[in-house]
């Protein structure tokens, strides 16, 4: 293995074995072309479809190929987690494995991180494949993670990046359990700068990102960057007390015109349920927020490894 390696490609892998002998081969063939040292990260996410066994093929084949192996399933951030842990290029490139990012704007990256930029994220200019569901509901995510969180998030942006070593061993020095990437990177600063692409289809297999998992990522996202949920809480407080401030003479005014408008146990039930609604709501968000201290507090690790690249010869006799 090269002493020295310029760039590192991390690839977070779950059930994609359909897609890594041609995310190796454009891979290899774009890192090649930079005629520089390189690695291909292939992290292991609890594959069950026979992509762990493919990866160590790869790596037998490949030096250039470095397997992460979990012991289990810990999420796809995690997965890139790890790979900047073992990572040691100069610069490391994040990509999925659908190849829906396509690995040849991964020069496009390199160019603007040698003029010194050192956070270079891919823009999606065109996302082809999706439905419209799909585009409306990434787009949305996008855009209200942009005006509630602390952080300026650049909009339409995934994991696709490229990141100086610099940054890179910043992020690693933030061991939250529940990440959110793109967000941690645009919290450190540092150059940054987009270059534009046409996200490609998926090559093969199924998405990992079902509307589910994208809500879980967008409260990860919100509760890592924002408080505005606990702040939302407030202003629920201060429009159902205005409210009842201002009904407060409406009320009394019309039971002494002799008005029916508010007899009954109607209204009464109506205002209690919104109320408790509110407070039920209020609660459920505090208690995101304690669950993730709770979290936070047991200290565990974020992973565990199987098998991590310097046993790659004990992974091979398996």
């Amino acid at each position: 293995m090269m002493d020295k390696i310029q760039y590192s490609i991390i690839a977070p892998i779950y059930n994609e074995l359909d897609n890594l002998p041609e995310l190796h081969r454009r891979v290899s063939a774009v890192m090649e072309s930079t005629g520089e040292p390189w690695e291909l990260i292939l992290v292991d996410d609890g594959s069950t479809d026979g992509s762990t066994e493919r990866i160590l093929k790869l790596a037998e084949r490949d030096r250039h190929v470095r397997p992460v192996i979990f012991a289990r399933n810990f999420g796809h951030q995690i997965a890139v987690t790890a790979g900047l842990d073992y990572s040691r290029g100069q610069a490391v490139v994040i990509i999925d494995a659908d190849l829906q990012d396509p690995p040849e704007v991964i020069l496009d990256l390199i160019a603007r991180w040698k003029e010194g930029y050192e956070v270079v994220y891919a823009v999606r200019a065109e996302r082809e494949g999706e439905t419209w569901f799909k585009k409306f509901t990434a787009a949305l995510f996008y855009r209200l993670i942009f005006r509630i969180t602390d952080v300026k998030i650049p909009l339409d942006t995934g994991d696709f990046r490229l990141l100086d070593r610099k940054v890179v061993d910043v992020l690693n020095t933030m061991r939250e359990r529940h990440r959110f990437l793109r967000g941690m990177s645009a919290w450190v600063g540092f150059r940054q700068i987009g270059v534009k692409y046409r996200r490609a289809p998926r090559f093969a297999g199924k998405t990992k990102y079902p509307f589910r998992k994208m809500l879980r990522l967008a409260l990860n996202a919100i509760t890592g960057f924002s408080y505005f949920p606990l702040q939302l809480a407030t202003y629920f407080g201060f429009f159902s007390a205005g409210v009842a401030i201002l009904a407060i003479p409406v009320v009394v005014w019309l039971r002494m015109s002799g008005s029916q408008a508010f007899f009954g146990q109607a209204s009464t039930l109506i205002a209690v349920l919104f109320l408790g609604g509110v407070q039920l709501i209020s609660l459920g968000v505090l208690g995101e927020y304690i669950g993730r201290l709770y979290d936070e507090a047991k200290g565990r690790p974020l992973y565990i490894v199987r098998y991590e690249p310097e046993s790659a010869d004990e992974i091979s006799r398996k």
